[in-house]
């Protein structure tokens, strides 16, 4: 997943020759019951995860049966699997394929703290990420245990990497939280949405969209979050234990 290109870095206007890592990115064709589905842009790990994890974030299938890895092709099996000749198809925001279906609302009772978002958020990375920088990264949590790790080059993928590994698991979703380094734009939050997460906390921003996302599929957004700070979009009722300001 690391290749080793020889360059020059520059520190105030110094030359030195180094040897850099940097991420692989490769390209893989996804399959649904032997059928093509869509072509993926992703780091070479994780792939059985990134399959199952896909088609169920998109809100193709519920669920999967079983996922094989032959090369460059993901093959995923799935007895819920649907026709693909009827599903419709978008450009994301990620470059790739997106699937246009209903968003669904998300229920969960879960409640977390302040705290609990800090220590999420202080998981957001991974060894891939220390070494390259050039990966995004997730966390998956459930009842305040950290369950997976995902990293990638598609922020996208780290999400269907970690849907893909509770989907293969038997993990329920609806009692997790999931940290992202991405932005939380409408394509993101979706696929949170159709995998029944009710809480995402991410390092980075959101957008109009990904806020309209989160507030109808009742998913608590949170965004900005970095230290001991972040910003809650929707559904803040998910968070307890918030001091209010001083009057």
């Amino acid at each position: 997943m690391i290749h080793t290109h020889h360059s020059i870095q520059v520190i105030a206007g110094v030359g030195n020759e180094t040897d850099d890592a940097v991420v692989i990115e490769d390209r893989f064709e996804l399959l649904l019951n032997d059928k093509p589905v869509t072509g993926i842009v992703a780091s070479h790990d994780q792939l059985q995860e990134l399959g199952a994890g896909y088609l169920v974030s998109e809100g193709i299938v519920r669920c999967i049966d079983k996922v094989t890895v032959d090369g460059d092709r993901i093959l995923a099996y799935s007895d819920t699997g649907c026709d693909l000749r009827w599903v419709k198809r978008e450009v994301g925001s990620s470059g790739g394929t997106s699937f246009l279906s209903d968003l669904p609302r998300v229920k969960s009772d879960i409640r977390i703290t302040p705290d609990e978002v800090i220590a999420v958020t202080r998981e957001i990375e991974t060894e891939l990420w220390r070494k390259t920088g050039g990966v995004h990264c997730s966390v998956l949590f459930c009842d305040g245990r950290l369950l997976a790790k995902s990293s990638d080059v598609g922020r996208h993928n780290t999400v269907d990497k970690l849907v893909g590994h509770a989907v293969l698991n038997g993990i329920d979703l609806s009692r997790c939280v999931i940290g992202c380094t991405g932005r939380q734009p409408a394509g993101m939050v979706r696929k949170s949405a159709h995998a029944g997460i009710p809480v995402i906390i991410s390092r980075a921003a959101t957008t109009d969209k990904g806020i309209a996302a989160a507030d109808a599929a009742d998913i608590t957004l949170v965004g900005f979050s970095r230290g001991d700070r972040f910003t809650i979009y929707t559904h803040p009722e998910r968070i307890t234990g918030i001091t209010p300001p001083a009057p």
